[in-house]
This record gives structure tokens, sequence and C-alpha cells, in this order.
């Protein structure tokens, strides 16, 4: 039994404790400052060691974002570039082969690859970015393209979203990665990215890479225009799709970095407290009874929140993330890279047991410089 005492925590703790499912009141209710964070904590640490015990996950991974050109102007991003500006980018073959060579001269079982929608880019160059690495790196993972990529594609080539998968998955598409989900709400979303993917095109995508058997991730985007009601609202979307297809591996909330964005200038808005990250998490793993895993990403929280996280419902600190240039460029001040023995170290100080592991929640096994997947990894869902 749990220790916690707050009557207006009472119900809800009985709900947990028998394993029942939160409703979208009951999230709201979470979200409410009266609800002590360590209580809060209490609960979503029963679900992740009921469902992960005490493992920590992570990966040897690195990024690959292929051009920083983007015809669309989200507000929130800081990543973005016109044609004309001097930090804008578009990478040849030489130099996605280059990214592709130092991965695996570092081990790396995974890259992550997403970027811009450069308005003069083919189709055919986005496909070769996955064909290329694949023809030459096949033991490396692709991750790569979100909904609002995929939907692009599917404007390049006139094509629906199954065609757009399935050529993916020809050249060496591994799995998708979460990204473009920021808020469902049109309330929200009209706001920050009108003018790209919506909501029903990202989740049909992510439909349709689960009926073709790929495994992905899901995120949300917090911390800037949202309400409570706006974040437990596309908690409970997530978990509807993941009743129907039981394709997501693992949920990612991303906390909002307002520098450099026309959104953090206009709103005035300053980054998430560590206090409001830690509670997203713990609400986040409640509500998602379905999905496995969830992941602080120590990009955005910064390693000392992310490490906490492990006691409030995160089983996943992500990898050692070479390259990352999204959240750094919007003020992120977390390194650009760990070495796996630092991430060992926070899990091990956390009083987590450190697993790496794949993209595909395989156990990993290294022997020196070579490595090879074990087991899957099964979490209690």
């Amino acid at each position: 039994m749990l220790q916690t005492t707050s009557p207006i925590l009472k119900p809800i703790r009985e709900k947990v404790e028998a394993g029942e499912r939160l409703t979208a009141e009951d999230g709201l209710l979470l979200e409410s400052p009266e609800v002590p964070l360590p209580e809060l904590g209490e609960l979503a640490n029963l679900v992740r060691e009921r469902k992960n015990g005490n493992a920590a996950y992570y990966n040897i991974n690195t990024h690959l974002n292929p051009t920083n050109i983007c015809v669309y102007r989200c507000t929130f991003c800081a990543f973005r570039s016109d044609l004309r500006q001097a930090k804008g980018y578009w990478m040849n073959d030489e130099q996605v082969l280059a990214r592709g060579r130092e991965a695996m001269n570092n081990g790396c079982t995974e890259m992550h690859i997403v970027g811009g929608l450069h308005h003069q880019a083919k189709y055919d160059w986005y496909r070769q970015v996955v064909s290329v690495l694949h023809d030459e790196y096949p033991t490396l993972h692709l991750k790569a393209w979100t909904p609002v990529e995929i939907d692009w594609f599917c404007r390049l080539t006139k094509k629906d979203i199954r065609w757009v998968m399935e050529d993916m998955i020809d050249a060496g598409l591994g799995s998708l990665p979460g990204g473009g989900a920021e808020i469902f709400h049109p309330e929200v979303r009209n706001h920050i990215c009108e003018h790209k993917a919506d909501s029903r095109r990202w989740f049909e995508t992510h439909r349709t890479a689960h009926e073709l058997g790929l495994k992905s991730n899901c995120t949300m985007l917090y911390g800037h225009i949202e309400q409570p009601y706006h974040r437990i609202d596309h908690l409970v979307r997530l978990r509807e799709l993941q009743d129907e297809t039981g394709g997501f591996q693992t949920f990612i909330p991303l906390a909002f970095h307002p520098e450099n964005t026309k959104l953090g200038a206009e709103r005035n808005i300053k980054k998430p407290s560590s206090l409001m990250d830690l509670r997203v998490m713990a609400i986040s793993r409640l509500m998602l009874d379905n999905i496995p895993h969830i992941k602080a990403y120590w990009i955005m929280l910064g390693v000392g929140t992310a490490q906490v996280a492990l006691a409030y419902g995160a089983d996943d600190l992500d990898g050692t993330v070479r390259h990352e240039l999204i959240y750094h460029d919007a003020g992120a001040k977390t390194p650009e890279i760990m070495s796996v023995a630092d991430i060992q170290q926070l899990i091990r100080e956390a009083g987590r047991e450190p697993i790496e592991r794949d993209t595909l929640y395989h156990r990993v096994e290294r022997d020196g410089e070579a490595w090879q997947t074990g087991q899957q990894i099964v979490a209690n869902v």
C-alpha cells in the first residue's frame, strides 16, 4: 500500500492500486496544484515499477537533421531557417554517409532523422537520405520522419500516406519518431502551427505505420500557451489510438524551450520549471496505462531533472544523442552529447539498474566494439 494521505488523491489512489484506468476528469484533478507533487510522484512510481521494475533504459544513438530550411514557420521553432539565411544548410549524400560512418564508429544502434521541409527538395532526396544510409550501414536502425514530414511527402508525390510509408520502408525505414504532435487540441494547434499537418493527419500516419508493422513513439509539447485540459485531452487521444493499434512504444513529454522562438517572445514565456516537468511526467505515466515506456529526455529536461524523473514515472533517459540541434537552437543548455559511463552513473545514482536497449527495446549485449541484440524487453501493459 502507498503512504499518500491527501484526501483529494484518495479516489485516484484507490484506482491506481487496483490497476483501474483513470478518466479525463481524474487527469484534470491531478493537474491541480492542490495535489502534492511528492504524492503524485509516488503514485506514478508505483505504475512505473509495476510495468518496468527497477530498470532504466538508454541507447547509443545519434541525430541527423538533413536540412533546417523549412516552408513552415511554426512559432515555437528556433531550428528552421529560410533559404538565404546564413545558418541554412542542406546535406548531400556524402555528408549523410559521413554521419552514418561516425555513428557506426561510435557504437550507435540508432539514427534519429528529422528536419525541415525544404521547398526545393524533391521527394527522392528525402527517400535517398534513408536508402543510402540503409544500404551502407544496414545494422543501423533508422527512426525517421514525423507525420508532418510524411504529410509533406504525400503532397510532393500526390500519393497517400500508405504509399509513402511503404516506399520508405522499402528504402530502409525502421520506425517512426513521435515529433509533430505538439498539442492536438485545435485551440492551441491552430495558433502555434496552423499550416502544417493537423492532429487528424498525425493520427492517420501513426495508425498506418502500426498497420504496416512499424513501431513508433509519441510526444507532447507542453509549457507554452496550453492549459491543463489541453494536455489531458492530448494524453487521452494517444491512449485511444494505443487501445486500437498497440503500436506506440514510448511517450516523451517535451518541455517547451522559448529562447529564440517567436512564440516565446510574443508571449514572454519562460521555460517550464522542474516542478512542472515532474508533474507532467507523473501524470503522463498515470494516464497512459497502455504505453509501455515513458522517457525523460535529458536534452530538454536537463540532466538533473531527468534523473529525478526516474522516480516520477520515467523509465528511459533516451541515449547519448550525438548532434542534437533542434532544442539546442531553442536555448537548451544541456550537453550536446553524454557518454555511456555518465548515463549509467546517473541511473545508478537514482537507484535504478541501467540497461542498454535498441530502438525496438531489445537488450543490447556488447563485447568490446561488437554488439548484438538479445531478448526483447517486455513491459507489463
